[in-house]
């Protein structure tokens, strides 16, 4: 499933991000924000300029607008706050401190536009902010599969039911590593070149073993088993072996899987009886790490043997 447009209410993003909810006009649970962005009203209240102003951002208003609307006459203010706050702007914080002025707080129940306030300074408010909404508003999709941390990399196992994505990651996690999401992840593009998985809020922490049923992994194996989200930094498909069929056994070249316009590294497992699966993908996991490190075993190899094929031409001359 996709979902296209991500939203969170401001309920949760006040509490969340330790703010007082001043005045709202019916319940934060019901407001709901949609944009990543985040603005200082400060050409709007000096200066009445509204061409690019987007009411759908949190406006922060810190120490250099409060001193500014202390400054102005009681008749400026109240015609600079009514022109800011008639294009109903998604929330207004008051940060470090600043008292909210009366005016501020009348019109804003009068346009009906929520206010909070935190203690924070503004700078180190807005870049907490802004870093949560990157996150919580992040284009998502849901994906079948099973997400797993090894060795710090964050593994994606895909393939069809039964093909035992399930009873890999319970062996995984038997090994010390640690699960993220059984059955359905949800894949969220936090920047330009991250996608980060977590589970589902109703079945996180759970897994889907055929024949058994479903098991609680963070009671089975303790709090270190599991991990609410993690990086998706490799793609492994598991498919039934097939006979005759061709898989890589250099590793030269490496394949690729686009989620969201980021393209992940992804690799095909043929899976068959006999075959340890868990200590394949510990393997996979370690290799991509060096990958990353700048060593790629598979070039070395093949440029050795290239060598090797050269000084043994030479030998012949």
């Amino acid at each position: 499933m996709d979902d296209f447009t991500q939203r969170v209410s401001l309920a949760k993003l006040a509490k969340d991000n330790g703010l007082n909810v001043v005045y709202t006009p019916e319940d934060p649970q019901n407001i709901m924000i949609s944009s990543t962005d985040v603005n200082r009203p400060g050409l709007v209240l000096g200066a009445g300029f509204f061409d690019h102003f987007e009411p759908r951002r949190i406006q922060v208003i810190g120490n250099a607008e409060a001193m500014y609307l202390k400054k102005q006459t009681e008749e400026l203010k109240r015609e600079r706050l009514t022109d800011f706050l008639r294009h109903h702007p998604a929330a207004v914080v008051v940060t470090h401190r600043n008292e909210i002025d009366p005016a501020l707080l009348e019109l804003a129940g009068y346009f009906e536009v929520p206010v909070l306030s935190t203690t924070e300074n503004t700078s180190d408010f807005m870049a907490t902010l802004i870093s949560y909404l990157h996150v919580q508003l992040a284009p998502q999709i849901t994906r079948h599969g099973v997400l797993v941390e090894v060795y710090g990399e964050g593994i994606l196992i895909t393939g069809d039911s039964g093909v035992g994505k399930s009873e890999t990651a319970i062996e995984l996690i038997k090994r010390g590593h640690r699960l993220i999401a059984d059955d359905a992840v949800e894949l969220r593009k936090v920047s330009s070149q991250t996608i980060v998985g977590r589970a589902p809020d109703i079945i996180r922490y759970y897994v889907e073993l055929r024949g058994i049923g479903v098991v609680d992994v963070r009671r089975l194996f303790g709090m270190g088993s599991v991990k609410e989200t993690e990086k998706v930094d490799m793609i492994i498909n598991l498919e039934p072996w097939v006979q005759g069929k061709m898989y890589d056994r250099m590793g030269l070249e490496t394949e690729y899987t686009d989620i969201m316009g980021i393209m992940i590294p992804s690799t095909t497992i043929p899976v068959k009886p006999g075959r340890n699966l868990a200590i394949v993908l510990e393997i996979a996991a370690m290799n991509n790490r060096q990958k990353k490190m700048g060593y790629n075993t598979a070039e070395e190899f093949n440029r050795k043997l290239m060598e090797s094929m050269g000084a043994d031409d030479s030998a012949l001359m």
